[in-house]
């Protein structure tokens, strides 16, 4: 039976919907994402195009921006708003998209809006809520694995591999792999699928599939990515060269984005659970990059949960020489 496993971190929460064994969905959440979609906040509008959008500063720590998709043409510069949060504020390669708001309906409440719990919680799929001190189920079901493949953009499957890219434009998955083309592109089809829903890849998505010649076979691959994707998603055909367009909502980061566009906090937040985690009394080190450590120092919230949860002593060294999310012991 599918379950989802919670983990409250520290600086980032995780949840994994693990089905026989296997994550069929994973998604976090981090400290400092900005406002999560529906939430209801006040803003100040800034710059408007008349029978326009505009562009508003949210009240919210660090007083980020976010475009407003329609403001009415009697609203001034300057005016205070109450608005709802549709779109997060999403990082890509070389720039930054600010988060996208509505006006919120008259007289509503200003709230966070739905977090990562509140959502799984929603889907009517058990819970499980995970301790530190409990076994490591996340890990059990491949969660080092995962991040793994992420970083490295390379999903192994049986008769081939894909290789994941994020770009400005859009996704982009290449199928690789020898033998028959047709196979490969059904099991590649079926890979890319896997791979879109575990990390939640929204926007638009490319997928190059081995070139087949014959019209058949084209509508095999098709019928193979509808049949492995859930819905709602647009597509086109698979054209001669094998290329198909993938259309999926986005409303907040994909996972890729999250741990490939931001290799600090994706290391950082790794090596928090390394120490919730650590055996041994005494003094507690985290020792890792000085980037990483700088991060989680200017976090000094997060070394006290980290000190509270341990019950240790909590220091922080930074080695020029260590690798990726560092050790904790």
């Amino acid at each position: 039976m599918a379950e989802w496993l919670y983990e409250a971190g520290i600086g980032e929460v995780r949840a994994a919907l693990v089905e026989d064994g296997e994550i069929i969905e994973a998604r976090i959440e981090r400290d400092g994402e900005g406002p999560r979609v529906g939430a209801i906040v006040a803003a100040k509008l800034v710059e408007a195009a008349r029978g326009k959008g505009g562009l508003i500063v949210l009240d919210c720590p660090g007083a980020p921006q976010a475009t407003l998709v329609e403001v009415p043409a009697s609203t001034a510069t300057g005016a205070r708003l109450t608005v709802e949060i549709t779109r997060m504020a999403l990082r890509e390669r070389g720039r930054d998209k600010p988060a996208r708001a509505r006006l919120a309906e008259p007289g509503g409440a200003l709230a966070a809006g739905p977090d990562l719990r509140a959502r799984i919680a929603a889907s009517g799929t058990p819970v499980v809520d995970l301790r530190s001190t409990d076994p490591d189920r996340l890990e059990q079901a491949g969660w080092s694995e995962l991040i793994d493949c992420v970083r490295a953009g390379h999903w192994p499957f049986d008769s081939g591999a894909l290789w994941v890219d994020a770009t400005p434009a859009m996704v982009l998955i290449d199928i690789d792999g020898e033998g028959d083309a047709l196979a490969l592109a059904r099991s590649g089809a079926r890979a890319a699928a896997a791979v879109i829903r575990r990390c939640d890849i929204g926007g638009s998505i490319g997928i190059d599939f081995p070139s087949l010649p014959d019209r058949a076979g084209r509508h095999a691959v098709d019928a193979a990515v509808d049949a492995a994707l859930p819905a709602p998603f647009e597509r086109t055909a698979v054209n001669g060269f094998g290329l198909m367009q993938i259309i999926r909502r986005r409303d907040r980061p994909s996972l890729i984005e999250q741990v490939c566009l931001d290799p600090v906090a994706t290391d950082a937040a790794l090596l928090l659970r390394q120490g919730e985690r650590a055996q041994g009394t005494g003094a507690l080190t985290l020792t890792a990059r000085a980037s990483v450590i700088d991060h989680i120092a200017a976090h000094p919230a997060w070394v006290h949960a980290l000190q509270n949860r341990s019950g240790r002593p909590v220091f922080l060294v930074a080695d020029a020489a260590m690798k990726g999310a560092g050790h904790a012991q």
